[in-house]
């Protein structure tokens, strides 16, 4: 498991990024930090931050995206007293502030084209010149980047700067989405229920067997940030000791009824109970193939061919089951 407190997880795809940024983060080389939406990635710039030489220096999280383009140069650079409308002081601007430490620049992809060029012009010269000066302020500073865009097709359309993308991309770090980690959706929604029972608190002491499957047979496109709202929502909703199906949100429940999903997996999910009689051990099978079956197409969005090879199974197989 990730001996780290952020970042937890013990999938393969987890602890192969965690081994990168171990062996990168002691340097002060430039990151591109590449990923879906909602699977970590300023986790990751801060990870990156804390275990360098540079811990307990700044650390500056900014969102490019987020940002008025009219405001932008100021933001990143600073400006000078009367350098524009409403300049009533000189200001430093956040690369100043990350000086002697780490600027995590996210959805870099975002950032005008006339700001790409001055961004490139602070990389190479490792200097920033505030609005309305005409000096130049010497830097210190670890730039780590983020996107959740495709950037070398931005170069391709002309929205990307080629030569800033790879003044960036010295050292490339991909988080993982969530469907590449099964193993620790468990473990992250165990911890987004602490999380969420303490700051409400409740008393709860997990999911039950129903809530578990339903959660690991969903594909998360929303990575990490929407398994984090559905355990909010579903800590929120609950009344007892344990999270069942009925709390967590309804595009979980890919049987259409909670009552048919709690009963065909808790009963799978638990040793069986022979004295109330027998099982239905083929409905049961056939419940939980078609709860995989409807997450790996939602995942492929339709395709059968992707959601078989999703599976392991080949596409003329997976027709036949959904019958």
């Amino acid at each position: 498991m990730s001996k780290f407190k952020a970042i937890l997880g013990e999938s393969k795809a987890l602890l192969k990024m965690m081994a990168l940024i171990e062996r990168v983060a002691p340097s002060k080389t430039n990151v591109l930090i590449i990923g879906e939406s909602g699977t970590g990635k300023e986790l990751v710039a801060r990870h990156l931050h804390e275990l360098s030489p540079l811990k307990g220096k700044p650390f500056i999280a900014v969102n490019c995206g987020a940002i008025p383009e009219t405001l932008i140069e100021s933001e990143l650079f600073g400006h000078k007293r009367g350098s524009f409308t409403g300049a009533i002081a000189d200001k430093p601007g956040l690369f100043e502030a990350a000086s002697g430490g780490s600027i995590f620049l996210d959805e870099i992809g975002e950032l005008p084209l006339s700001m790409q060029v001055k961004l490139l012009r602070v990389l190479q010269e490792r200097t920033v010149r505030r609005v309305g000066s005409n000096d130049d302020v010497k830097l210190d500073v670890r730039v780590i980047a983020a996107t959740n865009r495709n950037l070398e097709a931005g170069i391709k359309n002309g929205t990307f700067r080629e030569d800033l993308y790879y003044r960036l991309n010295v050292i490339q770090i991909k988080t993982p989405p969530l469907r590449e980690r099964k193993g620790d959706i468990v473990l992250l929604a165990e911890r987004f229920i602490d999380r969420a029972a303490e700051r409400q608190k409740k008393v709860l002491r997990g999911l039950s067997p129903a809530a578990l499957v339903a959660i690991q047979a969903y594909g998360w496109p929303g990575n990490i940030r929407e398994l984090e709202n559905a355990i909010e929502r579903a800590v929120t909703m609950e009344n007892s000791d344990e999270i069942h199906l009925e709390a967590l949100p309804g595009y979980l429940t890919p049987f259409g009824s909670p009552v048919a999903l709690s009963t065909s997996v808790e009963a799978i999910s638990l040793l069986p109970d022979f004295s109330a009689g027998s099982l239905d051990l083929d409905g049961i099978l056939e419940a939980v193939a078609r709860a995989y079956i409807n997450a790996a197409l939602q995942h492929a969005a339709g395709d059968t061919k992707k959601a078989a090879s999703l599976l392991g199974i080949t596409e003329k197989k997976l027709t036949g089951l959904k019958k």
